[in-house]
């Protein structure tokens, strides 16, 4: 279902002002009118209903239609399957691929996409305050406003290699797992049992064009993480990304429902 999220706090009544970018997705895009209610995420994760009171030229302003102190966050509800986060290693690619990669994520409920560049990587640096990494952002909040995802995907800084084993290794010892989806070739176990005793974070990395070189591939396996092959079909990197952690995604939301055999 989609939601709005929005970027603060309504006030002590309940109360919200929009304007700028949201003003036209509410007002131009989803063409809601002044006495319409919709579904609104709170900067705390919790949900609510808005109802317009007027709407301006630039402005819309609305009200929660509850008191908004009373209600739990979405991540604390009952009904909500509890699965740790899933956090993408992604390796820059060429041209505006990161684009879909970025909403793909989102849509899918990844915790964290970290940006990075490897070996094979075309673009070889990046900063935060660039023009691509804004417009990353504003397609995670799109993703997350058209599909209704609860999770609140978070956008990391992009970082050089060793920047990443550094900040791996911090994950790592608070009891993250890592994938490295590889090329065939690695002996691995399957993903099951790679998942069997739930992660506090699942990490999984993906290469650009190209894969990881041998020398990374080895890199991230002396820095623990596990090699992964899904079938024997060569995808490109921005199907790769949603590929595997849609796989991680449905196994550890399943996870009661399925054992492993003994060998």
């Amino acid at each position: 279902m989609k939601q709005f999220l929005l970027s603060k706090e309504p006030d002590s009544d309940g109360n919200i002002q929009v304007d700028g970018d949201d003003y036209h997705y509410l007002v131009r895009v989803r063409r809601l009118a002044t006495g319409e209610f919709f579904t609104a995420r709170l900067p705390d994760g919790g949900e609510t209903q808005i109802q317009i009171k007027t709407i301006t030229r630039d402005l819309l302003t609305g009200k929660c239609v509850y008191d908004i102190d009373s209600k739990v966050p979405s991540q604390g509800r009952e009904d909500a399957v509890s699965i740790p986060p899933i956090i993408l290693f992604q390796s820059l690619p060429k041209g505006d691929k990161m684009d879909l990669i970025v909403r793909q994520a989102a849509e899918g409920g990844i915790t964290e996409i970290v940006p990075f560049v490897s070996e094979f990587s075309v673009a070889k640096k990046i900063s935060a305050e660039s023009q691509k990494f804004t417009r990353w952002d504003k397609i995670i909040k799109e993703a997350r406003q058209q599909s209704g995802s609860r999770i609140s995907t978070s956008l990391h800084k992009p970082l050089t290699i060793n920047e990443l084993f550094e900040f791996w290794n911090e994950l790592k010892n608070d009891g993250a797992l890592g994938i490295l989806f590889h090329h065939q070739g690695l002996e691995q176990e399957s993903l099951h049992r790679y998942l069997y005793n739930v992660p506090k974070t699942a990490v999984l990395a993906v290469g650009p064009e190209g894969g990881f070189s041998d020398k990374e591939a080895a890199l991230f396996l002396e820095n623990g993480f596990k090699p992964l092959t899904i079938g024997d079909s060569i995808l490109r990197t921005e199907t790769a990304a949603l590929y595997c952690a849609a796989a991680i995604r449905v196994l550890l939301l399943e996870k009661n429902t399925w054992e492993l055999k003994q060998a």
